[in-house]
């Protein structure tokens, strides 16, 4: 059963086609994620399938009674004219309830009065556990809920929704689609306008989503909490991957690599054929040469005309069937022009356009970076931030941490120098040569042009400059636009392709990722990873700080802490701290359903187990080992809920092998299957290793 199918579905805008070929199926509770480059047509997709558009090809059909949502990336005018408050907005979701809800009350009145008699409370009754079931009890919660999770305080409640802002109004049209629950909800960028504290709690929340969900986002960090399965989107339509993001990096990869490998077979046979045929041809095997060569010249212009599936295809379904439909050229009888079609067969795509992205190197600097004692940040002598001293080395990564108009800003901006200390001792070791980028991008000058900006910075001239903006997606006349009338991800990428020149070992990053698509922020990634010197990181892209921070400095009630370890253990502490302090219970975050494996739950009852191996009768330990310290004890806890979340991984990619394996097997495909299981072991005996220290540590903490 599906909740929606496409076949087929193509959209053009005069003559220019945006998309063709989308062929796809959302079952009843898919969790699905949609990547793509900016341009490529997620959007206009999307509008499609909410039956807000209408596609030029194709074809899409929705399941009988479903009810789908649909939240734009600007919901502005989602709400009208009218004169309702917030709160009574959400209410209005529930009209038919409170109708119910309303004939309870006159029919208990009625009750009480003595009227009616037994038919009355029979109908009571039969109306009351209606009421229930349909939830009539939980929608003052679920309101509550949903409000205050989306970030909007009870005290807010009572404005008219016309005053809200349109970030403000999108989160709202968020929460009503929320409890309106469709069975098919269409999310377009959700987070927008959310910050760390309502994105967690949207995570939690669709995490145990009743029906299904399709999300655009370039939050690659909240489609790996959100989504089990990826549609990437280029104009030849969709591939479907099976996973959540993380799971779907590693998927591409090894397509592409066999495409790859694929293409090169397939070049390597046709040219060995043609070798044949022309040694042949005019030779004592002429018929049998001339044979190959026709079907040769047939093979390389279905190629052409319908890729590199074709050539299975051919022969699995033979050729007429295979070939049908295909606009190919008359194939030729001339050796020579059968070799120059070959030669013009270019290897498939390495998946959407990317810019090549490399830091210049710089000089080493000292492996003292930078220090300070007692610091406090802040403008014209007012405190903003105070810090915990820092001793940051050459190579480190550090990543600045929270909500907006807490400082982290200001702290980069006295580090460049350009305000000084509040308070305190803020020192740069020798040899730094600092490279910034600044989320607002003003050191562009919004009168040059893109060419010139890059002249100006780098002193490259004419054709060099113009090779090089290319290596950044700027092409033809793209280079001559004024920087003023460049859109957000442009500037972006502008501002990178200049911060690439400096030859900087110490680079302050402010948001790099703000306006860059996913392809974009992949190859930010991977030339930061590469970078040899020492970064300084201010992002809320979650997967960008998991994947690169070797330090989290948070700032939590006006001090920046420092936390010597990475995301995913500085989440650990936070969530045992939270344990602990009994915070857990009123996070916002923690609305979210809750979720476990029976690996999870075997997990638990190992712990359980191990703490109870070796008591005697009074539950006093035979031999009790010392105890530990609270920082021991605060850092086992640290480490096995990091290893926690390394086998959630692992156990979801087993699941994929498996489902790869049995695929293969049904095949045949013994290559694969040889390769594959030897993947799984290695898979599983990393499981298996982890859960000994697991459980090594369970009983450690007790």
């Amino acid at each position: 059963m599906t909740v929606l199918q496409a076949q087929g579905l193509g959209q053009s805008f005069g003559e220019v086609d945006l998309f063709a070929g989308v062929t796809v199926s959302v079952a009843p509770d898919a969790r699905i994620g949609l990547v793509g480059p900016n341009g490529v047509g997620k959007t206009t997709l999307l509008r499609i399938l909410a039956g807000q558009m209408s596609a030029s090809a194709g074809r899409f059909d929705l399941a009988r009674g479903a009810r789908i949502g649909y939240l734009t990336q600007e919901s502005a005018h989602a709400f009208g004219a009218g004169q309702r408050d917030i709160q009574a907005e959400m209410l209005s979701v529930f009209e038919p309830l409170r109708a119910e809800e309303a004939r309870l009350a006159e029919l208990e009145a009625s009750i009480s009065r003595g009227e009616g008699g037994d038919e009355a409370v029979e109908r009571y009754g039969d109306l009351q556990a209606r009421f229930e079931l349909a939830g009539g009890y939980d929608y003052p919660i679920r309101i509550r809920r949903t409000l205050t999770g989306l970030g909007f305080e009870e005290s807010s409640w009572g404005q008219p929704v016309a005053q809200l802002s349109g970030g403000q109004k999108t989160r709202l049209q968020l929460a009503r689609l929320l409890l309106e629950s469709p069975d098919l909800l269409i999310l377009d960028e959700p987070t927008n306008h959310l910050d760390i504290e309502a994105v967690e709690w949207l995570e939690g929340t669709l995490g145990g989503w009743p029906g299904a969900l399709l999300v655009v986002s370039h939050d690659r960090y909240f489609l790996d909490r959100v989504a089990n399965t990826i549609w990437e989107m280029f104009g030849g339509g969709i591939e479907t991957y099976r996973g959540n993001y993380s799971a779907y990096v590693g998927q591409r990869a090894e397509r592409w690599a066999l495409r790859q490998r694929a293409y090169e077979e397939m070049k390597a046979h046709f040219e060995k054929e043609l070798d044949y045929i022309r040694r042949n041809i005019a030779g004592q095997r002429t018929q049998q040469a001339k044979g190959k060569l026709s079907r040769l010249s047939r093979e390389v212009e279905a190629v052409h005309a319908g890729g590199l599936a074709v050539l299975d295809q051919i022969r699995s379904k033979g050729w007429l069937q295979a070939t049908a439909g295909l606009d190919m050229e008359r194939p030729s009888d001339r050796p020579n022009e059968v070799a120059r079609r070959i030669g013009e067969l270019r290897p498939p795509s390495g998946g959407p356009p990317r810019f090549n992205l490399h830091f210049a190197g710089g000089p080493r600097g000292g492996d003292f970076v930078l220090r300070s004692r007692d610091l406090v940040v802040g403008y014209e002598g007012q405190a903003l931030l105070s810090l915990d001293d820092i001793e940051l080395e050459r190579g480190e990564r550090a990543a600045l941490i929270g909500g907006n108009g807490t400082g982290k800003t200001t702290f980069l901006r006295t580090l460049l120098g350009q305000l000084p200390p509040v308070a305190g001792e803020l020192r740069l070791g020798g040899g730094q040569v600092i490279g910034y980028f600044s989320q607002a991008h003003e050191n562009l000058d919004p009168g040059l042009t893109v060419l010139e900006s890059i002249v100006a910075e780098s002193g490259l001239q004419g054709g060099e400059a113009r090779s090089y903006l290319g290596r950044f997606l700027f092409s033809g006349d793209e280079v001559d636009k004024r920087v003023a009338t460049l859109s957000g991800g442009e500037r972006g990428r502008l501002a990178l392709a200049i911060l690439v020149r400096r030859g900087a070992n110490l680079l302050l990053l402010d948001e790099p990722t703000n306006h860059l698509d996913i392809p974009a922020q992949e190859m930010l990634e991977a030339a930061l990873e590469a970078f040899e010197g020492t970064v300084i990181l201010v992002s809320h892209d979650r997967y960008l700080v998991q994947r690169l921070a070797s330090q989290i400095w948070a700032v939590e009630d006006g001090r920046l802490r420092i936390h010597p370890w990475g995301y995913a253990e500085y989440l650990a502490a936070r969530q045992a701290g939270a344990d602990r302090d009994g915070a857990g219970a009123t996070s916002r975050s923690g609305d979210g359903a809750a979720r476990g494996s029976s690996r999870g739950e075997d997990r638990k009852e190992a712990s359980a187990s191990a703490g109870s191996e070796g008591s005697t009768a009074n539950g006093t330990p035979d031999d009790a080992p010392p105890a530990l310290s609270k920082n021991e004890i605060l850092r086992r806890e640290i480490e096995s809920t990091a290893i926690e979340s390394r086998i959630a991984q692992l156990e979801g990619r087993l699941a994929e092998l498996e489902e790869t394996l049995q695929e293969a097997g049904e095949e045949g495909d013994y290559a694969a299957i040889g390769r594959l299981g030897e993947a799984h072991a290695a898979l599983q005996a990393e499981i298996d290793g982890l859960l000994e220290r697991w459980e090594a540590l369970a009983a450690e903490i007790g």
